[in-house]
């Protein structure tokens, strides 16, 4: 059975073409949705603030989940908080809590994020009082290069106020093993020192 006339061939071969046009779409979606890297970089539960380097930081840490590496990870640290104008307003202003260090070349384990407070920080002076009174959230952003597929990978998460806990200490992740090399102990990255 084959189409005659005119109108006949050009109606099957429209239809040919139309079916293969989204049969091609399709696939190339679905191949695209699959195929693009995940971040998989689990942060820690809770941030903490507290004077174990010396000086008053603010403190969070992450751990690379992936099989392989991330390639010029860059983290940013940025705080949310509603601040009273001087006409009595409430504005909710988003600040940047600067990094001791904001890039590392290559991502492998773990990476904690440090944000000195001293008198030029945004969070000089806060206590926990203060946190949920002025409704603050700490926002933090990574973003890094997949190893293997050379795509960008973006991730963030957030803390609330009541997860950023005053004079605490997170517990190590990392240990030694008998050859030397590294091991990371995932299952302790939200755990806090009593």
């Amino acid at each position: 059975m084959s189409p005659e006339g005119v109108v006949a061939n050009v109606l099957v071969t429209l239809e040919a073409v139309t079916g293969f046009t989204f049969y091609a779409l399709m696939t190339g979606l679905i191949f695209t949705k699959f195929s693009r890297p995940t971040a998989r970089v689990t942060f820690s539960e809770h941030a903490v603030v507290n004077n174990d380097m010396g000086e008053r930081h603010l403190m969070l840490r992450l751990v690379n989940d992936r099989g392989n590496r991330i390639v010029d990870a860059e983290a940013s640290l940025f705080m949310m908080r509603d601040d009273v104008l001087p006409d009595g307003t409430v504005m909710r202003r988003y600040h940047d809590l600067s990094l001791v260090r904001s890039k590392v070349p290559i991502m492998q384990l773990s990476w904690t994020l440090m944000h000195r407070i001293d008198e030029t920080s945004p969070l000089y002076g806060e206590t926990r009082a203060t946190l949920h009174d002025r409704n603050i959230e700490i926002i933090a952003s990574i973003t890094g290069l997949d190893e293997s597929l050379s795509s960008s990978i973006q991730t963030r998460y957030s803390y609330m106020s009541e997860e950023i806990h005053f004079d605490r200490s997170f517990e190590g992740i990392l240990h030694r093993k008998a050859d030397n090399t590294l091991e990371v102990h995932y299952d302790k990255i939200h755990k806090l020192k009593d």
